[in-house]
This record gives C-alpha cells, structure tokens and sequence, in this order.
C-alpha cells in the first residue's frame, strides 16, 4: 500500500481504532469463527459459495478493494477504492465501517472488542488458505 494512502486511511479511521491499530491482537480463528457469524447474513468465506448481499471474503486479503469479478453491488466508494485489503487495515476498518468510508453500503456497525475483531481477522486468514473442497471431502 502506498504510504500516503495509508496514512489517509489512519487519519479517517475512528479515534479509537487509531491505537487498535498499532498493537492487534493475536487472534484466535475459532473464536473469529463464531464472531463472524453475523457477517454471514452478507457474506461468506468459502469458495464453493460465492458472493452474497455482499461480496465473498475468500482469499480477502491481497485483493483490491471493490473490484472482486462478479460481484456488481459495491458502493460508489469502494468501486472507486484504490487500496488492497491487509489484515490491518480490516482490523481498523471493522472498529467503525460506517465513520472509515462513509457512503458504504456495508450494513455492520461493526466490531468495537478489539479481540473479537483479531479473532475475526484470524478466521478470515484461515478460512482463506483451506484446500479445495476436493481435496476436503477425500481426508
């Protein structure tokens, strides 16, 4: 990510996801497992299942922000979004989704616990590196 866009996104960032930010905790992905479940009204991990209400998170983290194929819902602000999704920066942003970019149409108002949002971040990068459903169903 380019430094000044970077330190754009920090200076949006609700206040107190600011010093979130600098010291996430290290997750847990079972526990970010059932902290997603609310996200799943919207969205879903796994690669078989696709897009929902909101685009797949599968493999988030590397992608550009609102440019995922398929997916033709995003809002003005992340269709115009020139940055890639880190961990860190999903930390920051699920602290307040609606005060980081407003014109969102991310319903969520997001995760407050610093932990559950580790946790939730942990999950995402788990979910994200599992084998192939094929390669599932044979173990």
């Amino acid at each position: 990510m380019k430094p000044l866009l970077l330190l754009l996104l920090l200076a949006v960032a609700p206040a107190g996801a600011q010093t979130d930010t600098t010291t996430m905790p290290e997750g847990d992905p079972e526990r970010g497992r059932l902290v997603f479940g609310q996200c799943r009204t919207c969205h879903y991990p796994e690669p078989e299942v696709g897009h929902n209400n909101g685009p797949s998170l599968y493999r988030i983290f590397g992608q550009v922000a609102g440019k995922q194929p398929g997916f033709a819902y995003y809002s003005e602000t992340f269709r115009n979004a020139q940055f890639v999704w880190t961990p860190q920066l999903l930390y920051l942003w699920l602290a307040d989704p609606l005060a980081m970019f407003p014109g969102t149409t991310m319903m969520a108002r997001g995760i407050p616990d610093p932990q559950q949002r580790a946790d939730l971040v942990a999950y995402l990068k788990r979910a994200s590196v599992r084998p192939p459903i094929e390669e599932q169903l044979q173990e």
